[in-house]
């Protein structure tokens, strides 16, 4: 049983990791568009003074959360953090290129951020 949570877990990864290209590389916001009927407009997760970069945060929180729990036997994480920091960091300037899209560098800290608040808060746990 313990073994079919973890290989659900992974799949939700998995799926997770699908989901977050096709959202950061269609042109326009698909999340503003299916809630508000606009493709330029980004919801706010939660209400702060730093914009939608909240919701970049929370993201690759969630997705470092499931790497770790993907990879709880394993002694070494690293790669799964250096991976995850890669892609935000590549998805983030792919803004550069896919028409209404903006490259925003909030969105690339808060989505760095993510990432090493889940992999300190699990050296500190070990």
């Amino acid at each position: 049983m313990k073994n079919n949570v973890l290989k659900l877990i992974e799949y939700l990864y998995y799926f997770s990791l699908a989901a977050l290209f096709i959202l950061y590389l269609f042109p326009g916001s698909l999340i503003g568009y299916l809630l508000y009927g606009d493709l330029g407009k980004q919801p706010n997760l939660v209400d702060n003074p730093i914009g939608t970069s909240i919701n970049h945060l929370f993201c690759f929180m969630y997705l470092s959360v499931l790497a770790v729990i993907c990879n709880l036997k394993q002694t070494q994480i690293f790669t799964n953090f250096y991976f995850i920091i890669l892609i935000s960091i590549f998805l983030e300037a792919s803004h550069y290129i896919i028409p209404n899209r903006a490259f925003e560098l909030y969105d690339l800290f808060a989505n760095v951020a993510g990432v090493l608040m889940i992999f300190l808060l699990r050296k500190l746990i070990r």
